[in-house]
């Protein structure tokens, strides 16, 4: 028996048993490590059951090839809708800006954009790109509202907040611009929006230098009630500013309206215009009506689509009427308790203005709107 035990134990120590053993565990490592690879960011291609509403049946994650992309394509399309339940709160006007909204998703340069419940973490995988589209414009005309509808599309990834890069935070560099963004995977946009861009001289000279192909969105809105609306937000935050119409007009005798202030000054939408066209086509600018975005949105929505070369995801059945807001909202997203509506609060009430005011600045707005009517091609029917 000992020297049964003794030739057990020489051919366990010689040298080529050794070099099996190290072999074979090294080869195991390497296993391990492949799978931990790969499970840690193709977590989304192991089986789990994701409902299918449109079909109204179940489906299993575990498909390949198409079914994989078509099963990401519905996460993401989760992640976005769950992710409006977070989204800062609009007021009663739901043509209302970041400017009026609690910050809720403040980008900083290590993140690019805030975490949210339900948001999918995509690790490793994707990579922090320039915005291949931008939402320029215009302060108080909806830009929040569109913003926060197209995030629903799987294939769109935003930041939540204003970064105002091209217009306040330029000298900080398209590196520190770069890293606001947040991560996206081939095919997938990204996106961001800050409505000042438009009326700042400087900004169209340095997008272009960015990205000659930047495509660029401009939800308008009747010039009148948006210089109205502008007002109400910086009363809401300065009771102490002068009335409406001692600030609209130069010379209340005359009738002479004051171009410098800016809440008449931004609706001379096609004087900016003008300074866009000197850097990018036409073909590159698309105009969304602030008015139809509310009386139609998934119209509106299905052209940003068309423009953003994207299938057209967000349809009719993603709204509601609230009857009671007087606003569209999204549907109920899945998994969520209620339905996501950028009226949640009751916000501000236009403060009543004198007729006479409105149809003097009606006057004056007139012209202007002609010439970009002609400009567009788009009557947005504000006379």
């Amino acid at each position: 028996m000992e020297c049964s035990l003794s030739w057990y134990h020489s051919d366990l120590t010689s040298p080529a048993a050794l070099r099996k053993k190290l072999l074979l565990l090294f080869a195991m490592l390497l296993l391990w490590f492949y799978i931990l690879y790969s499970c840690s960011g193709l977590c989304l291609s192991l089986p789990s059951l994701v409902y299918d509403y449109e079909a109204g049946r179940h489906k299993s994650a575990s498909a390949s090839g198409a079914g994989v992309s078509e099963l990401r394509s519905k996460l993401l399309l989760l992640r976005s809708q769950a992710a409006g339940e977070e989204a800062a709160p609009a007021t009663r006007d739901l043509l209302q800006d970041d400017a009026a909204a609690p910050q809720t998703d403040i980008p900083t340069a290590a993140s690019g954009h805030s975490l949210r419940p339900f948001d999918l973490n995509l690790g490793g995988f994707g990579a922090k790109k320039l915005p291949q589209a931008i939402i320029i414009g215009v302060k108080k005309g909806g830009t929040r509202a569109l913003l926060e509808f197209l995030r629903v599309h799987p294939d769109i990834r935003a930041v939540g907040a204003e970064p105002h890069f091209f217009d306040r935070h330029y000298d900080k560099g398209m590196e520190w611009y770069k890293d606001l963004m947040p991560k996206t995977l081939e095919g997938q946009i990204t996106m961001e929006k800050t409505p000042s861009y438009f009326v700042t001289v400087e900004a169209a000279a340095r997008i272009y230098a960015m990205s000659k192909d930047a495509k660029l969105i401009v939800v308008v809105r009747d010039p009148v009630t948006r210089a109205i609306s502008d007002y109400t937000q910086t009363l809401s935050k300065r009771p102490d500013i002068p009335s409406f119409e001692s600030l609209t007009f130069k010379n209340r005798t005359t009738g002479l309206i004051d171009t410098s202030w800016s809440a008449i000054q931004i609706g001379i939408y096609a004087k900016h215009l003008e300074n866009w066209l000197q850097y990018f086509p036409m073909r590159q600018i698309l105009f969304v009506s602030g008015e139809r975005l509310i009386s139609d949105p998934a119209g509106e929505l299905s052209r940003v689509q068309d423009f953003l070369a994207l299938k057209r995801i967000i349809t009719d059945k993603h709204f509601y009427f609230n009857q009671t807001k007087g606003f569209p909202c999204l549907k109920k997203p899945e998994g969520s308790s209620k339905p996501h509506c950028l009226g949640k609060t009751k916000g501000r009430t236009h403060p009543n203005i004198d007729p006479e005011i409105v149809q003097r600045l009606r006057d004056f707005y007139r012209p202007f709107n002609m010439k970009f009517y002609q400009m567009t091609g788009q009557n947005f029917g504000w006379d």
